[in-house]
C-alpha cells in the first residue's frame, strides 16, 4: 500500500522487491525469476518512461486463446503499481471507471488522476463506464403513474454528494449516470469510451440491462473463474490462495475482474498477485486482449461506437 504523497509512476526500480515482500515466501521462486528478468530490462523501461514514450504494441502471432482482464476503480492507491506491471508485460486491459473516493486527490476521475488515465490511453488500454457516482442497483420499482412505460429503479451511490442515500432513478436518469462517467473518461483520456458499462458490484436486473441497451450501453459482468477475489478478506483468502485459484481455474475466453484498490482488504491483491498471475497465465498459452476484441461485444461496439 502506498502512503499518501508517495504515488509512483511506471518504471520504479524497487517494484519487484516490494511485490515479493507483500506476496510472501510461497512465491520465492517467482520472485527470483522476476528480479533477474527485471535486471535485464530495467534500464530500457526507465529510459522510455523518462522520455515520455509508450511501450510498443505486442508483436508476434495473433492472440488465439484470449482472456480479458478488466479493472474497476477503487481507492487508486495501487494504480501506479498496476500500471507498471501492465506496461512491463505489454498487457492491455479494459478499465471500468467511476469517480470513487481515493487515498490521494479529488476522486478517481478527478483532476489529480487525469494524467494517469491519459497515460493509460497512450498505452492502448480501453475504457468504459462504471457509473459516475458508483451507483448500485438495489431493486426494480413499480412504474410511475405519470410514466407507466418508463422503468424505475431503487439505487444507492457509494460516492458523490448522495452517497449512502437510497433513491429512485428512472431509466433515463440511470442512463445519464452511465453517460456521465463515459463523457468524463473521454475528457481525461482523449479517446472515446466503449459503449459498455459495468454496474457496481455487477448488480443488475433484466429490466436495468434492457434500459441501458436502449440508450446504447451493453452490460459487462465477469466469468465465474474471473472473479479474482481482491474484495475478499485477506485472512480467509490470502494472496497466495487467490493466485493459486486463478491459475488453476481461468480458461480462454474468461473475463477477469479486479480493482484499483480495495479499502477493506488488509493485504493488497495488486500488485502482489498481478504479476505472477500474468506470467502464469501466459505460460499456459493464454494471452490478453481488451473488450474491443471480445466476440460478445465486438459487433455491439462497431454498431454503437460513440461518435
Amino acid at each position: 500500500m502506498l502512503r499518501k504523497g508517495t504515488m509512483r509512476q511506471p518504471g520504479g526500480t524497487s517494484f519487484v522487491r516490494r511485490a515479493c515482500a507483500w506476496v510472501g515466501a510461497a512465491l520465492v521462486g517467482w520472485c527470483a525469476v522476476s528480479l533477474a528478468a527485471q535486471a535485464q530490462t530495467q534500464a530500457q523501461t526507465q529510459t522510455q518512461t523518462q522520455a515520455g514514450q509508450t511501450l510498443p504494441a505486442p508483436t508476434g502471432p495473433a492472440c488465439s486463446r484470449p482472456i480479458y482482464l478488466t479493472f474497476d476503480t477503487g481507492h487508486m492507491g495501487v494504480a501506479p503499481l498496476i500500471a507498471e506491471v501492465l506496461a512491463r508485460h505489454q498487457v492491455r486491459v479494459t478499465f471500468f471507471a467511476a469517480n470513487e473516493l481515493t487515498r490521494e486527490g479529488d476522486g478517481s476521475l478527478g483532476d489529480f488522476w487525469a494524467p494517469w488515465w491519459k497515460a493509460r490511453a497512450a498505452e492502448g488500454h480501453a475504457f468504459a463506464s462504471h457509473t459516475f457516482d458508483h451507483v448500485y442497483w438495489r431493486a426494480d420499482l413499480p412504474a410511475s403513474g405519470a410514466s407507466p412505460a418508463t422503468p424505475v429503479f431503487s439505487v444507492r451511490a457509494s460516492a458523490g454528494p448522495q452517497a449512502g442515500i437510497t433513491r429512485s432513478f428512472s431509466a433515463p436518469a440511470y442512463c445519464a449516470e452511465i453517460e456521465r462517467a463515459a463523457t468524463r473518461l473521454e475528457q481525461v483520456t482523449g479517446q472515446k469510451a466503449l459503449p459498455l458499462f459495468r454496474a457496481p458490484g455487477g448488480k443488475t436486473s433484466p429490466q436495468l440491462v434492457a434500459a441501458a441497451h436502449a440508450c446504447g450501453f451493453a452490460h459487462v459482468g465477469w466469468s465465474p473463474a474471473g472473479f479474482l477475489g481482491d474484495e475478499l478478506s485477506s485472512e480467509s483468502w490470502p494472496n497466495v490462495r487467490l493466485l493459486e485459484k486463478a491459475l488453476r481455474e481461468v480458461r480462454a475466453g474468461d473475463i477477469l475482474v479486479a480493482h484499483l484498490g480495495i479499502w477493506s482488504r488488509k493485504d493488497p491483491w495488486a500488485p502482489a498477485v498481478l504479476e505472477p498471475l500474468i506470467t502464469g497465465l501466459k505460460s499456459r498459452g493464454l494471452c490478453f486482449a481488451t473488450l474491443r476484441e471480445h466476440p460478445t461485444y465486438k459487433d455491439w461496439i462497431a454498431q454503437h461506437g460513440r461518435r
